[in-house]
């Protein structure tokens, strides 16, 4: 067995009520000081910093002193009765109590139908043609987007305009603020529906509460304990709300699957070492545990990817994600052998007579996932070539690919955001204060002829309503392009392009920018996929080197990345069928936008790549175990199979409890394609590719899969990365032939 991991298993046992004590603390640490992380989370961070759009906001923000592009936040009136009229003095003096009500310190200004000053042709657009309603824009106080959050969370609750007029808030902060709740709220309700549910399946799986209840305590650690990882962070740098509850996702997730893994192993050691309890914890951190620290490097170089998107909250996910692996990692090698060693032979306490569902059967050659591997190892080819053309026919909706922006329409029907995106869409007079438009920064001293000359080039586009100076002085001009249509249209976004092609004014430069609109969906979404290759090419070269030190091969590793990209590839086309196509729109109930958020694909891919991989490493762990015992690649393949097929299968379901609990109950539709998107990709992974691709692969490549040069080989073993040692105990082929009654078996 690896040094390192024996000397972690020997500390584990002998300081084990130190490691107790200490994770204790931690945990009172947590709850104290950690718990504060919710004051100090960002919401900003969407928009790619180098972008041209971005470098158009800041000049335009910070040279005029308020911010660019959607309104921060716009106020709807309705008379429910549809009797008054904003001609109706009542109505309007509930309407402007109202609005000035609420404190200047929060509101930097108010535009509404009755603000002084305004022309004729301004006040016939902030009001309906019927008359029965209008709306208000303000702008509110703040240097950046997280101080006017503060200053909206203020007002919200404030606005109201009383019996009889219905009040409805919009605008960019309000849809920031919507998908911020539905986050919060979603992570509380996820984690009371998924906790329940996995303990129930543990105990079903380990027929025992003891046992059962240690893979649910340790996710119950992990999310408390990732809230210290988060304050930390949050002294160098942002931490966006929204990543919150991706790292508790990841943290429950792993924490449950690693526990299963390492409870079960013990439980199979102690059987194998006659009841030793210490060299069971110490054969369990050798193995189990080196395998789940090798699976969390595996997470952490996928997120590790995400530093190289140029979205702020990309880095701000990589982050959190990254130390909650590591906290997961921790307590896997440390704190849960230091509990079995506490428990020893109590881990089976508490038993339940329940069936003994999927129970392995004593021999190699028995059992359902024995008769697959006698099936695969028969016809692989077939066997390989038919997974393959499964995985591309899901992936081939990944063809019909519309790149879009995440903004009110991934908010439920019923939100505030989608309202009032109706009402200014369909009920008020286009090109207003709340449409659309582009925002046209013109950098430089430019005369009021070159400047006409310019906004009739602009008024001549295609899909331009309208150009118009919004704010000028000698050395900058802020003009507005308004457009119908949403942010992602292919018609506003094909005017960002056009604009920007236009010949300036002498002298000037032009920047295209405005936040919520067709300028940052555009580059966005060009951002990332300019971003991806250089993501995955990194995850692929960072799990090449991870794998072949791990299992000291060529091809291992090249058939992991190759497996784990094409299962990827499966479940996000089938995301694409699903939410941009509407596939299951009819069963989740959400609006069919018609576009992705490209972001978020990139979200999925490079977390779900190290989740995926971890199944794979298991089997191949077992499977080189049974290769190195036995010298047969074809047995060595069946033996594994069937050791890891029952228990693999039982962390697949947790995970996915895990994950489909997220996606089910979200309201977002963000939440929910990541929800589900991570979760196809486990299934896939679980099932069409652990189970039929990689056997079948193992067995074509044959004793090629050990293959390794003499250089990788002395590498790993000097890095102590190596699982060669790990398998000494195991060189007997009987032996390795017994413990297959035992190893998959979480009820025994």
């Amino acid at each position: 067995m690896a040094l390192m991991f024996l000397s972690l298993g020997k500390f584990a046992f002998r300081f084990r009520w130190l490691v107790l004590l200490a994770s204790g603390l931690y945990l009172v640490l947590a709850v104290v000081w950690g718990s504060g992380v919710f004051g100090v989370l960002t919401t900003g961070g969407l928009a790619p910093e180098t972008a041209e759009v971005s470098r158009a906001n800041d000049l335009l923000e910070k040279h005029f002193g308020h911010r660019p592009g959607d309104p921060d936040v716009i106020v709807v009136f309705d008379d429910e009765s549809d009797r008054r009229t904003v001609d109706d003095p009542g109505f309007a003096s509930q309407v402007q109590e109202a609005l000035s009500a609420l404190p200047s310190s929060r509101v930097m200004s108010v535009v509404s139908y009755w603000t002084p000053g305004l022309t004729p042709e301004q006040r016939a657009k902030l009001v309906s043609p019927n008359r029965h309603a209008t709306y208000a824009v303000l702008t509110l106080h703040g240097s950046d987007e997280t101080a006017r959050m503060t200053a909206y969370e203020e007002i919200q609750q404030r606005i109201t305009a009383g019996d009889g007029i219905a009040t409805y808030l919009g605008g960019g902060l309000t849809s920031l603020y919507e998908l911020q709740r539905e986050a919060s709220a979603n992570l509380a309700t996820a984690n009371a529906i998924s906790l329940p549910i996995l303990l129930v399946l543990l105990v079903l799986f380990y027929r025992g509460l003891v046992a059962a209840l240690i893979p649910v305590t340790l996710g119950i650690f992990v999310i408390v304990g990732s809230l210290v990882m988060l304050r930390l962070l949050t002294g160098f740098t942002e931490i966006s709300i929204f990543a919150l509850e991706i790292v508790v996702l990841i943290g429950l997730g792993l924490a449950v699957d690693y526990g299963l893994f390492i409870v079960s192993r013990f439980r199979e050691e102690l059987k194998r070492e006659s009841g030793d309890v210490e060299a069971a914890v110490i054969a369990t951190t050798a193995t189990a545990g080196r395998t789940v620290a090798i699976s969390g490097l595996t997470v952490i170089s996928g997120l590790s990817a995400l530093f190289l998107f140029p979205q702020p909250i990309s880095h701000s996910f990589a982050f959190g994600g990254i130390s909650v692996v590591l906290l997961n990692i921790v307590a896997a090698v440390f704190l849960l052998p230091a509990v079995l060693a506490i428990l020893g032979h109590r881990v089976n306490a508490g038993r339940i007579p329940l069936p003994r569902f999927g129970r392995v059967r004593a021999g190699p050659t028995d059992g359902g996932w024995a008769w697959l591997a006698r099936v695969v190892g028969r016809w692989p080819a077939v066997s390989l070539v038919l997974g393959v053309l499964a995985l591309l026919i899901a992936a081939a909706p990944l063809l019909d690919l519309q790149p879009g922006l995440t903004n009110h329409r991934y908010l439920p029907l019923d939100s505030h955001s989608q309202i009032v995106a109706r009402y200014t869409g369909s009920e008020f007079p286009q090109h207003g204060p709340a449409g659309m438009a582009l925002d046209v920064a013109v950098r430089g001293s430019v005369d009021r002829e070159s400047l006409e000359t310019f906004l009739t080039r602009l008024r001549e586009l295609p899909g331009a309503a309208a150009a118009r100076v919004h704010l000028t002085d000698p050395v900058l001009t802020w003009i507005k392009v308004d457009y119908r249509g949403e942010a992602d249209d292919p018609g506003p976004l094909q005017l960002v392009r056009e604009v920007r092609a236009t010949q300036p004014p002498a002298g000037a430069t032009v920047l295209v920018g405005g936040y919520g609109g067709a300028a940052i969906s555009l580059d966005s979404s060009a951002s990332t996929l300019a971003a991806l290759p250089g993501a995955l090419g990194f995850i692929a070269v960072v799990t090449l080197i991870l794998l072949a030190l791990a299992f000291r091969s060529v091809w291992v590793p090249i058939k992991a990345v190759l497996c784990a990209f094409l299962s990827l590839a499966a479940s996000l086309g089938i995301v694409v069928w699903a939410f941009q196509q509407g596939g299951l729109a009819g069963l989740l109930d959400f609006q069919v936008v018609g576009t992705t958020d490209v972001w978020t694909l990139g979200l999925i891919v490079t977390i779900a790549f190290g989740l995926v991989t971890d199944y794979e490493m298991f089997l191949v762990s077992r499977i080189r175990e049974a290769y190195l015992a036995t010298g047969d690649n074809r047995r060595a393949v069946a033996i594994g199979l069937q050791q890891t097929g029952s228990i693999i299968t039982r962390a697949a379901i947790l995970m996915i409890v895990v994950l489909a609990t997220m996606g089910l109950t979200a309201g977002s539709l963000f939440l929910i394609t990541f929800g589900i998107g991570m979760t196809l990709s486990v299934v896939i992974d679980a099932t069409i590719v652990r189970s039929i691709i990689v056997p079948a692969a193992m067995q074509l490549l044959g004793s090629a899969n050990w293959w390794a040069p003499r250089p990788l080989g002395w590498l790993s073993d000097r890095l102590g990365l190596s699982e060669g040692g790990s398998i000494e105990r195991a060189s007997d082929p009987s032996a390795l032939s017994g413990s297959a009654a035992h190893s998959p078996v979480v009820g025994e």
